[in-house]
Protein backbone atom coordinates (compact mmCIF):
# COMPACT_ATOMS: atom_id res chain seq x y z
CA UNK A 1 0.00 0.00 0.00
CA UNK A 2 1.46 3.35 -0.97
CA UNK A 3 2.15 5.94 1.68
CA UNK A 4 -0.42 8.33 0.20
CA UNK A 5 -3.07 6.05 1.66
CA UNK A 6 -1.39 6.08 5.06
CA UNK A 7 -0.96 9.87 4.91
CA UNK A 8 2.64 9.79 6.07
CA UNK A 9 3.46 13.14 7.64
CA UNK A 10 6.77 13.62 5.84
CA UNK A 11 7.12 11.49 2.72
CA UNK A 12 10.56 11.30 1.14
CA UNK A 13 9.18 11.83 -2.35
CA UNK A 14 5.93 12.91 -3.98
CA UNK A 15 4.93 11.00 -7.11
CA UNK A 16 2.85 13.13 -9.50
CA UNK A 17 0.94 11.56 -12.38
CA UNK A 18 -1.04 13.72 -14.86
CA UNK A 19 -3.79 11.81 -16.65
CA UNK A 20 -6.31 12.34 -19.40
CA UNK A 21 -8.53 9.36 -20.21
CA UNK A 22 -5.83 6.97 -19.09
CA UNK A 23 -7.89 3.82 -19.63
CA UNK A 24 -6.43 0.36 -19.03
CA UNK A 25 -2.86 1.66 -19.28
CA UNK A 26 -3.48 4.02 -16.36
CA UNK A 27 -4.88 1.15 -14.28
CA UNK A 28 -1.65 -0.75 -14.90
CA UNK A 29 0.37 2.37 -14.07
CA UNK A 30 -1.37 2.66 -10.69
CA UNK A 31 -0.93 -1.06 -9.98
CA UNK A 32 2.80 -0.83 -10.70
CA UNK A 33 3.15 2.19 -8.42
CA UNK A 34 1.35 0.34 -5.65
CA UNK A 35 4.08 -2.32 -5.77
CA UNK A 36 6.82 0.21 -5.08
CA UNK A 37 9.28 -0.61 -2.35
CA UNK A 38 11.49 1.57 -0.20
CA UNK A 39 10.97 4.92 1.53
CA UNK A 40 7.66 6.56 2.38
CA UNK A 41 6.08 8.37 -0.53
CA UNK A 42 2.80 9.96 -1.55
CA UNK A 43 0.84 9.66 -4.79
CA UNK A 44 -0.79 12.71 -6.38
CA UNK A 45 -2.86 12.24 -9.53
CA UNK A 46 -3.96 15.33 -11.46
CA UNK A 47 -6.92 14.64 -13.74
CA UNK A 48 -6.88 16.87 -16.82
CA UNK A 49 -10.54 16.64 -17.82
CA UNK A 50 -10.91 12.87 -18.18
CA UNK A 51 -14.29 11.42 -19.10
CA UNK A 52 -13.44 7.74 -18.63
CA UNK A 53 -13.32 7.42 -14.86
CA UNK A 54 -9.56 7.90 -14.49
CA UNK A 55 -10.07 10.10 -11.42
CA UNK A 56 -12.19 7.45 -9.73
CA UNK A 57 -9.56 4.80 -10.49
CA UNK A 58 -6.91 7.00 -8.89
CA UNK A 59 -9.00 7.47 -5.76
CA UNK A 60 -9.48 3.72 -5.46
CA UNK A 61 -5.71 3.39 -5.62
CA UNK A 62 -5.38 5.71 -2.65
CA UNK A 63 -4.06 8.73 -4.51
CA UNK A 64 -4.79 12.32 -3.67
CA UNK A 65 -6.71 13.43 -6.74
CA UNK A 66 -6.76 16.96 -8.11
CA UNK A 67 -8.52 18.31 -11.18
CA UNK A 68 -7.40 21.08 -13.49
CA UNK A 69 -9.64 24.13 -13.50
CA UNK A 70 -10.07 23.84 -17.27
CA UNK A 71 -10.43 20.70 -19.33
CA UNK A 72 -7.23 19.75 -21.19
CA UNK A 73 -4.88 22.30 -19.72
CA UNK A 74 -1.94 20.09 -20.62
CA UNK A 75 0.30 17.77 -18.60
CA UNK A 76 2.72 20.56 -17.70
CA UNK A 77 0.00 22.59 -16.00
CA UNK A 78 -1.32 19.44 -14.32
CA UNK A 79 2.11 18.61 -12.93
CA UNK A 80 2.44 22.16 -11.62
CA UNK A 81 -0.78 21.76 -9.66
CA UNK A 82 0.48 18.53 -8.17
CA UNK A 83 3.78 20.14 -7.21
CA UNK A 84 1.96 22.93 -5.35
CA UNK A 85 0.33 20.50 -2.93
CA UNK A 86 3.20 18.00 -2.70
CA UNK A 87 4.60 17.54 0.80
CA UNK A 88 7.94 15.95 -0.03
CA UNK A 89 11.18 17.80 -0.84
CA UNK A 90 11.55 15.66 -3.96
CA UNK A 91 9.07 15.45 -6.85
CA UNK A 92 8.85 12.45 -9.15
CA UNK A 93 6.89 12.77 -12.40
CA UNK A 94 5.53 9.61 -14.00
CA UNK A 95 3.43 9.44 -17.17
CA UNK A 96 0.07 7.67 -16.99
CA UNK A 97 1.11 5.07 -19.59
CA UNK A 98 4.31 4.04 -17.82
CA UNK A 99 5.00 1.09 -15.53
CA UNK A 100 7.57 1.76 -12.83
CA UNK A 101 9.65 -1.02 -11.35
CA UNK A 102 9.39 -1.83 -7.64
CA UNK A 103 12.65 0.03 -6.99
CA UNK A 104 12.09 3.05 -9.26
CA UNK A 105 10.99 5.45 -6.53
CA UNK A 106 13.63 4.21 -4.10
CA UNK A 107 16.32 4.66 -6.76
CA UNK A 108 15.36 8.30 -7.27
CA UNK A 109 15.48 8.96 -3.54
CA UNK A 110 18.90 7.30 -3.24
CA UNK A 111 20.18 9.25 -6.24
CA UNK A 112 19.49 12.62 -4.63
CA UNK A 113 20.70 11.75 -1.13
CA UNK A 114 23.97 13.49 -0.37
CA UNK A 115 24.23 14.95 -3.88
CA UNK A 116 23.86 18.41 -5.36
CA UNK A 117 21.64 17.22 -8.20
CA UNK A 118 18.74 19.44 -9.16
CA UNK A 119 16.97 16.91 -11.37
CA UNK A 120 17.38 13.44 -12.86
CA UNK A 121 15.52 11.23 -15.29
CA UNK A 122 15.57 7.64 -16.48
CA UNK A 123 14.52 5.92 -19.70
CA UNK A 124 12.19 3.32 -21.17
CA UNK A 125 13.38 -0.26 -20.90
CA UNK A 126 14.22 -2.48 -23.88
CA UNK A 127 11.03 -4.55 -23.66
CA UNK A 128 8.19 -2.32 -24.95
CA UNK A 129 4.72 -3.55 -24.09
CA UNK A 130 3.11 -3.29 -27.53
CA UNK A 131 4.20 -5.87 -30.10
CA UNK A 132 3.72 -3.75 -33.24
CA UNK A 133 6.82 -2.97 -35.31
CA UNK A 134 6.37 0.80 -35.04
CA UNK A 135 5.76 0.64 -31.29
CA UNK A 136 8.78 -1.60 -30.80
CA UNK A 137 10.96 0.61 -32.98
CA UNK A 138 9.84 3.85 -31.36
CA UNK A 139 10.31 2.70 -27.79
CA UNK A 140 13.59 0.92 -28.49
CA UNK A 141 14.89 4.08 -30.17
CA UNK A 142 14.00 6.09 -27.06
CA UNK A 143 15.72 3.49 -24.87
CA UNK A 144 18.86 3.52 -26.99
CA UNK A 145 19.12 7.31 -27.19
CA UNK A 146 18.84 7.68 -23.43
CA UNK A 147 21.09 4.73 -22.63
CA UNK A 148 23.86 6.12 -24.85
CA UNK A 149 23.37 9.78 -23.93
CA UNK A 150 25.66 11.84 -21.71
CA UNK A 151 25.12 11.23 -18.00
CA UNK A 152 25.45 14.99 -17.46
CA UNK A 153 22.29 16.09 -19.26
CA UNK A 154 21.17 19.45 -20.60
CA UNK A 155 17.49 18.55 -20.89
CA UNK A 156 14.85 16.93 -18.67
CA UNK A 157 12.31 14.16 -19.25
CA UNK A 158 9.04 14.07 -17.32
CA UNK A 159 7.95 10.58 -18.37
CA UNK A 160 10.07 9.29 -15.51
CA UNK A 161 11.97 12.11 -13.89
CA UNK A 162 12.55 13.71 -10.51
CA UNK A 163 13.43 17.24 -9.38
CA UNK A 164 13.91 19.01 -6.08
CA UNK A 165 10.64 20.71 -5.19
CA UNK A 166 12.32 23.90 -3.96
CA UNK A 167 14.16 24.35 -7.27
CA UNK A 168 11.08 23.43 -9.29
CA UNK A 169 8.93 26.04 -7.59
CA UNK A 170 11.65 28.69 -7.76
CA UNK A 171 11.95 28.22 -11.52
CA UNK A 172 8.22 28.43 -12.02
CA UNK A 173 7.64 24.77 -12.85
CA UNK A 174 6.66 23.73 -16.34
CA UNK A 175 5.76 26.45 -18.83
CA UNK A 176 1.95 26.46 -18.98
CA UNK A 177 2.03 27.73 -22.56
CA UNK A 178 2.43 24.12 -23.68
CA UNK A 179 -1.17 22.93 -23.57
CA UNK A 180 -0.40 19.58 -25.22
CA UNK A 181 2.18 16.93 -24.33
CA UNK A 182 5.16 18.60 -25.94
CA UNK A 183 8.62 19.83 -24.92
CA UNK A 184 7.61 21.38 -21.61
CA UNK A 185 10.12 19.07 -19.89
CA UNK A 186 12.94 19.97 -22.29
CA UNK A 187 12.24 23.67 -21.77
CA UNK A 188 12.35 23.19 -18.00
CA UNK A 189 15.69 21.43 -18.39
CA UNK A 190 17.06 24.45 -20.25
CA UNK A 191 16.08 26.73 -17.38
CA UNK A 192 17.53 24.37 -14.77
CA UNK A 193 20.89 24.40 -16.55
CA UNK A 194 20.73 28.17 -17.10
CA UNK A 195 20.26 28.54 -13.33
CA UNK A 196 23.43 26.45 -12.78
CA UNK A 197 21.46 23.39 -11.75
CA UNK A 198 22.70 19.86 -12.42
CA UNK A 199 20.67 17.26 -14.29
CA UNK A 200 21.65 13.60 -14.47
CA UNK A 201 20.55 10.99 -16.96
CA UNK A 202 20.21 8.00 -14.62
CA UNK A 203 20.50 5.05 -16.99
CA UNK A 204 19.84 2.45 -14.30
CA UNK A 205 16.33 3.81 -13.72
CA UNK A 206 14.15 2.25 -16.41
CA UNK A 207 10.39 1.95 -16.87
CA UNK A 208 8.11 0.22 -19.35
CA UNK A 209 6.11 2.21 -21.89
CA UNK A 210 2.62 0.96 -22.76
CA UNK A 211 1.82 3.26 -25.66
CA UNK A 212 0.83 1.89 -29.05
CA UNK A 213 2.46 3.94 -31.79
CA UNK A 214 1.11 4.32 -35.33
CA UNK A 215 2.70 5.96 -38.37
CA UNK A 216 0.51 9.05 -38.02
CA UNK A 217 0.93 9.37 -34.26
CA UNK A 218 4.70 9.27 -34.76
CA UNK A 219 4.56 12.03 -37.39
CA UNK A 220 2.23 14.19 -35.31
CA UNK A 221 4.34 13.82 -32.18
CA UNK A 222 7.67 14.34 -33.91
CA UNK A 223 6.61 17.32 -36.02
CA UNK A 224 3.86 19.14 -34.15
CA UNK A 225 4.80 18.35 -30.55
CA UNK A 226 8.57 18.01 -30.75
CA UNK A 227 10.43 19.39 -33.77
CA UNK A 228 8.47 22.62 -34.19
CA UNK A 229 8.40 23.77 -30.55
CA UNK A 230 11.95 22.54 -29.88
CA UNK A 231 13.27 24.49 -32.86
CA UNK A 232 11.48 27.58 -31.60
CA UNK A 233 13.07 27.03 -28.20
CA UNK A 234 16.55 26.70 -29.72
CA UNK A 235 16.03 29.86 -31.78
CA UNK A 236 14.82 31.78 -28.73
CA UNK A 237 17.53 30.62 -26.31
CA UNK A 238 20.33 30.42 -28.89
CA UNK A 239 21.25 27.09 -27.27
CA UNK A 240 22.03 24.07 -29.41
CA UNK A 241 22.36 20.92 -27.27
CA UNK A 242 24.72 18.23 -28.54
CA UNK A 243 23.41 15.34 -26.49
CA UNK A 244 20.54 12.91 -27.05
CA UNK A 245 19.14 13.10 -30.61
CA UNK A 246 20.79 16.39 -31.59
CA UNK A 247 24.34 15.04 -31.85
CA UNK A 248 26.70 15.34 -34.80
CA UNK A 249 25.90 11.91 -36.22
CA UNK A 250 22.20 12.74 -36.32
CA UNK A 251 22.88 15.94 -38.25
CA UNK A 252 25.15 14.14 -40.71
CA UNK A 253 22.51 11.44 -41.15
CA UNK A 254 19.99 14.10 -42.19
CA UNK A 255 22.42 15.35 -44.82
CA UNK A 256 22.79 11.80 -46.15
CA UNK A 257 19.03 11.30 -46.37
CA UNK A 258 18.61 14.42 -48.46
CA UNK A 259 21.56 13.36 -50.54
CA UNK A 260 19.78 10.09 -51.30
CA UNK A 261 16.67 11.94 -52.36
CA UNK A 262 18.65 14.26 -54.62
CA UNK A 263 20.55 11.40 -56.26
CA UNK A 264 17.34 9.46 -56.91
CA UNK A 265 15.78 12.53 -58.50
CA UNK A 266 18.90 13.24 -60.56
CA UNK A 267 19.05 9.65 -61.79
CA UNK A 268 15.99 10.31 -63.98
CA UNK A 269 18.26 12.44 -66.18
CA UNK A 270 21.64 10.97 -65.29
CA UNK A 271 21.56 7.24 -64.38
CA UNK A 272 25.18 7.38 -63.23
CA UNK A 273 23.93 9.32 -60.19
CA UNK A 274 22.80 5.98 -58.78
CA UNK A 275 26.43 5.08 -58.24
CA UNK A 276 26.48 7.49 -55.32
CA UNK A 277 23.67 5.72 -53.47
CA UNK A 278 25.82 2.98 -51.91
CA UNK A 279 28.21 5.60 -50.57
CA UNK A 280 25.45 7.54 -48.81
CA UNK A 281 23.77 4.39 -47.52
CA UNK A 282 27.10 3.20 -46.14
CA UNK A 283 27.63 6.57 -44.46
CA UNK A 284 24.14 6.42 -42.97
CA UNK A 285 24.79 2.97 -41.59
CA UNK A 286 28.16 4.07 -40.26
CA UNK A 287 26.68 7.09 -38.46
CA UNK A 288 24.01 4.92 -36.84
CA UNK A 289 25.92 1.65 -36.54
CA UNK A 290 25.53 1.39 -32.80
CA UNK A 291 21.74 1.85 -32.97
CA UNK A 292 21.40 -0.60 -35.85
CA UNK A 293 23.57 -3.15 -34.06
CA UNK A 294 21.34 -2.74 -31.01
CA UNK A 295 18.12 -3.21 -33.02
CA UNK A 296 19.64 -6.22 -34.78
CA UNK A 297 20.59 -7.83 -31.49
CA UNK A 298 17.21 -7.07 -29.92
CA UNK A 299 14.81 -8.01 -32.70
CA UNK A 300 16.74 -9.50 -35.62
CA UNK A 301 17.51 -8.59 -39.23
CA UNK A 302 13.92 -8.52 -40.52
CA UNK A 303 12.92 -6.04 -37.83
CA UNK A 304 15.95 -3.86 -38.54
CA UNK A 305 15.18 -3.72 -42.26
CA UNK A 306 11.57 -2.75 -41.51
CA UNK A 307 12.69 -0.04 -39.10
CA UNK A 308 15.28 1.57 -41.39
CA UNK A 309 12.81 3.45 -43.65
CA UNK A 310 11.07 4.99 -40.63
CA UNK A 311 14.38 6.00 -39.10
CA UNK A 312 15.63 7.61 -42.29
CA UNK A 313 12.29 9.35 -42.79
CA UNK A 314 12.67 10.73 -39.28
CA UNK A 315 15.98 12.35 -40.21
CA UNK A 316 14.37 13.83 -43.32
CA UNK A 317 11.38 15.56 -41.78
CA UNK A 318 13.24 16.55 -38.62
CA UNK A 319 15.92 18.36 -40.63
CA UNK A 320 13.30 20.08 -42.78
CA UNK A 321 11.29 21.31 -39.81
CA UNK A 322 14.47 22.35 -38.01
CA UNK A 323 15.74 24.40 -40.96
CA UNK A 324 12.40 26.11 -41.49
CA UNK A 325 11.92 26.72 -37.78
CA UNK A 326 15.36 28.21 -37.29
CA UNK A 327 14.87 30.57 -40.23
CA UNK A 328 11.51 31.74 -38.90
CA UNK A 329 12.77 31.84 -35.33
CA UNK A 330 15.81 33.91 -36.23
CA UNK A 331 13.59 36.51 -37.86
CA UNK A 332 11.12 36.47 -34.98
CA UNK A 333 13.68 36.74 -32.22
CA UNK A 334 16.30 38.86 -33.99
CA UNK A 335 17.50 41.64 -31.76
CA UNK A 336 15.99 40.01 -28.67
CA UNK A 337 18.03 38.58 -25.84
CA UNK A 338 17.55 34.94 -24.94
CA UNK A 339 14.84 34.65 -22.35
CA UNK A 340 16.57 34.58 -19.01
CA UNK A 341 13.65 35.15 -16.67
CA UNK A 342 11.64 32.08 -15.77
CA UNK A 343 7.84 32.09 -15.75
CA UNK A 344 6.35 33.33 -12.50
CA UNK A 345 7.28 31.22 -9.54
CA UNK A 346 4.72 28.69 -8.48
CA UNK A 347 3.03 29.47 -5.21
CA UNK A 348 2.12 26.57 -2.91
CA UNK A 349 -1.60 26.11 -2.37
CA UNK A 350 -2.98 28.30 0.36
CA UNK A 351 -1.81 31.60 -1.09
CA UNK A 352 -4.46 33.89 -2.61
CA UNK A 353 -2.55 33.75 -5.92
CA UNK A 354 -2.47 29.98 -6.16
CA UNK A 355 -4.04 28.16 -9.07
CA UNK A 356 -7.57 26.98 -8.38
CA UNK A 357 -7.77 23.33 -7.37
CA UNK A 358 -10.59 20.84 -7.09
CA UNK A 359 -9.73 18.05 -4.66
Amino acid sequence: MCSSQARVASPAISVIVPVYNGGAAFDRCLAALASSEGPDWELIVVDDGSTDGSAAAARRAGARVLSTAQARSGPGHARNLGACVARAPLLCFIDADVLVRPDTIANFVALFEGSDLTAAFGSYDDHPAHAGVLSQYRNLLHHFVHQTGHAVASTFWSGCGAVRRESFLALGGFDGAYTRPSIEDIELGYRIVAANGRIRLAKHIQVKHLKRWTFWSILQTDIRDRALPWTQLIARTRTMPKDLNLDTNSRLSAVCVYGLVMLLALSAWQPLALLGLPVLVALLVMCNRHLYAFLLAQRGLVFLLRALPMHWLYFGYSALIFSMGMAIGSLRYRGQLARAAAPRALVPVGSPTSDALTV
